[in-house]
């Protein structure tokens, strides 16, 4: 089976944006495609969001759900409570939907979490308000325990997430033999499904939702609301779980406080990898969520639709139901059995350490990998982030794991890239101008300047080609003007000039569309001058072959005018394309073929 995110290998293209999105670095690259690591990953779906090809997929259960229901046995969904912001103003049609879809039954995953916070309720009014865990209602944050933060495994609380609670609630209401669908905005909730399967059977996200709905043409703006009952009951104050804080506030023990100081809530990944790196072992429970602001704002939401505006609108919808009668108010007798059994209620065990790639690395070996990373002194380690790691180090230990490629360093690829430019300017025997779209000098070679410079021999030097860098074209070169046609060609041509005493071939290059071009003179003086020379002799030899036919045809009382055309054009042949300007310069589009 697929993991629930994935690579699309021919869409990938080097940019490295998800590892430098990615907050464990669990992306791989091999031969430039940026590949993800199941034993690394936490499925925060970082990666999805921020991919500009739509190479990071998600792996799509909606089949799976449509082979469920045409088993014929009782398929169960279990909505996340962060519909009401996502649908919001739909919540009915939305069932009804749900319904037509094939749905058995509906039920609320925030029942599930309503049971979780009873029993860490029972709990910490048996411990004197002591409630030190973590909390597990986010997967993501279990598996960024479990991988990243084997030490801390045995603070994450003893009880199962709200939906592997809600999956197992259900079952001991409605039987074992219901098939269970989380439909929601996160992820990680596939990892559940994968990992302790039946709590849930599957798991499908609100785009995959809207997918199928669009596939069955079920258009939400469009169906007729019926009425549809929640299953056992609707939740209560528990809906507000998808937001930041939103479990603490359900809690009857911490809820009604103000300033809170025994329960902790922390959102998004750069906070909650803040607090597990967090040296203190402090007795307070932390609500710790892997998306910024909350589950209202997963990675499988939609995204035209601000924070602030999903948090408003999931309070509303949960303040409106407070009121409503017949809501879930526990099962304390369900909320004991969990709390004393733990996952084993879901035929599972509780989370372990999984951190088995971790690897220790001698501080020679890492210096041996900044220094095949072009790092060879302290002040070549930039630390800019291009490869998507925070510093060098960073990168070199991920070498050494394999998980990163030398070519990844931007800095030691564009010395390595400047390094072939220059050796190649300084080896090639014809001279070389790049220019920059406002026709300034971005690089050139001695030869260049040897023809263009009106330097005394000898006087040319590295340091003369750096202070050349920057200056107008127009200060060298006399026909500067032609350069700028060049840059909106799609091919850039070849020219032969005549530039005051010399013959040029001059060959034009792109070497980045519309931002820079090269030009190539190669001096064809020689080959020029033997090529009139002869021209000249054919001159001389045709002109008195046409005195002699002339003197003929005039014998003969015949017009030589046909002959006289034909020798001229045997002449223009010969001839060097072009005549020579004022300034003795000339600029003629060259058709190839050798010279001589």
């Amino acid at each position: 089976m697929l993991n629930p995110i994935y690579t699309e290998t021919t869409s990938c293209r080097d940019c490295y944006k998800c590892v430098r999105s990615c907050p464990v670095k669990a992306i791989q690259i091999k031969d430039g495609n940026a590949m993800i690591v199941k034993d690394r990953c936490v499925y925060c779906g970082k990666c999805v969001d921020v991919c500009p090809n739509s190479a990071k997929k998600v792996r799509d259960d909606v089949e799976r759900v449509r082979l469920a229901i045409a088993s014929g046995r009782p398929v169960f969904c279990s909505l996340a409570p962060s519909y009401s912001s996502e649908f919001s103003g739909r919540e009915a049609e939305l069932l009804t939907a749900l319904k037509r879809l094939g749905f058995k039954e509906i039920s609320e995953t925030a029942i599930g979490a309503a049971l979780v916070t009873e029993a860490l309720d029972i709990y910490a009014r048996e411990h004197d308000g002591s409630c030190p865990f973590i909390g597990t209602a986010c997967p993501t944050v279990v598996e960024l325990v479990k991988k990243y933060y084997p030490e801390k495994v045995g603070k994450l609380a003893p009880v199962p997430s709200p939906l592997q609670t809600h999956s197992a609630y259900l079952r001991s209401l409605y039987n074992e033999d219901i098939i269970i669908v989380f439909v929601g905005p996160c992820i990680a909730k596939k990892t559940e499904a994968d990992n302790t399967p039946g709590y849930p059977d599957l798991a499908i996200t609100f785009n995959e939702l809207r997918a199928w709905l669009q596939e069955e043409g079920i258009d939400l703006d469009k169906i007729e609301a019926e009425h549809v009952d929640f299953v056992p009951c609707r939740a209560g104050i528990s809906s507000i779980y998808p937001v930041e804080g939103g479990q603490i506030l359900s809690s009857s023990i911490w809820g009604a406080k103000a300033l809170q100081t025994d329960a902790i809530p922390l959102s998004g990944m750069e906070e909650v990898l803040s607090a597990l790196d967090g040296k203190e072992d402090g007795a307070a429970f932390l609500e710790l969520l892997g998306c910024d602001g909350g589950c209202v704002n997963g990675p499988a939401t939609r995204g035209d639709i601000s924070i602030a505006q999903k948090k408003r609108t999931a309070s509303e919808w949960t303040t409106a139901r407070l009121d409503d009668p017949g809501l879930f108010t526990g099962d304390e007798a369900f909320a004991r059995t969990l709390l004393e059994k733990g996952y084993s209620i879901l035929n599972s065990k509780a989370p372990s350490k999984e951190a088995s790639f971790h690897s220790e690395h001698s501080e020679s070996e890492i210096k041996r990998a900044l220094v095949e990373l072009g790092k060879l002194t302290k002040a070549d380690e930039l630390n800019c982030g291009g490869c998507g790691y925070n510093t060098c180090r960073e990168m070199a230990v991920a070498y050494l794991d394999g998980m990163a490629e030398v070519e990844m360093c931007v800095t030691k690829m564009r010395k390595e890239a400047e390094s072939k430019v220059d050796v190649l300017l300084r080896t090639v025997p014809m001279g070389v101008v790049i220019v920059d779209s406002d026709l300034q000098i971005a690089d050139c070679n001695t030869e260049f300047l040897d023809i263009f410079g009106d330097m005394e021999e000898g006087f040319i030097d590295q340091g003369v080609l750096s202070m050349v860098k920057g200056l107008p074209l127009e200060s060298f070169v006399p026909f500067a003007d032609k350069f700028r046609d060049q840059f909106y060609l799609s091919h850039p041509g070849q020219y032969r000039i005549h530039f005051k005493d010399k013959y040029l071939r001059v060959t034009f290059f792109l070497v980045e569309e519309k931002r820079l071009l090269g030009a190539m003179f190669e001096d064809i003086t020689s080959p020029t001058i033997k090529r009139e020379t002869v021209v000249k002799k054919a001159e001389d030899v045709i002109q008195k072959s046409l005195e002699t036919v002339q003197q003929i045809a005039s014998l003969l009382g015949e017009n030589a005018a046909e002959t006289e055309i034909m020798l001229n054009s045997l002449i223009d042949a010969f001839s060097v394309h072009g005549a020579a300007n004022e300034e003795g310069n000339s600029f003629t589009e060259d058709e190839g073929g050798d010279l001589t």
